[in-house]
């Protein structure tokens, strides 16, 4: 768990500079890019992840795919290549995207479902999280997970609400095998 220490002092470093350049928000984009891209293609991952591959390798095709990204997220790239620490650059824009969230107030509503959320749906999600939380300031991210079977799960914060299949298939097994 160094590697989340040391993601969070690079995203606090970020974005005090972000702020102070006035580009926190552009630079959230950039990081929600990276976060994303990095998750979803396991061979970005797994060249970063990678010690056999070399750092300008690393650092001319994170370049590459990322070029349309701000100086400050670029520098960022540059820094971690230096201090062999790469690895750890999705973690560092996940973290960072949760400071930004913070520092303006956003919450973030993860509900995981077996399929995607409908735009129909994902507003009547949004509508009931912002009644709840109070705030207006409130962002759906929509995790997929087979393994709940149906339903979904609601987190918000420290608060989750489970209307999932499988909570309620355990529950079943608990009631039998104490009776």
């Amino acid at each position: 768990m160094a590697g989340a220490r040391a993601a969070i002092r690079y995203a606090k470093a970020v974005l005090d500079l972000a702020q102070t350049q006035n580009t926190a928000e552009a630079v959230h984009a950039d990081m929600a890019l990276i976060a994303n891209t990095i998750a979803e293609s396991k061979d970005l991952n797994s060249m970063l992840q990678s010690p056999v591959i070399r750092s300008a390798v690393k650092k001319a095709t994170l370049l590459e795919v990322f070029k349309n990204t701000n100086t400050l997220s670029v520098n960022l790239i540059d820094t971690l290549i230096e201090n062999k620490r790469i690895a750890i650059l999705e973690d560092v824009a996940l973290k960072y995207n949760q400071l930004y969230d913070q520092l303006k107030g956003t919450k973030v509503a993860t509900v995981t479902t077996v399929v995607p959320l409908s735009a129909d749906l994902e507003s009547k999600v949004l509508d009931k999280v912002k009644a709840l939380t109070g705030g207006n300031a409130v962002e759906i991210n929509n995790v997929i997970d087979e393994s709940i079977i149906g339903g979904f799960i609601l987190r918000v914060g420290d608060l989750q609400y489970d209307a999932s299949i499988a909570n309620k298939l355990n529950k079943l097994k608990q009631e039998f095998t104490l009776n």
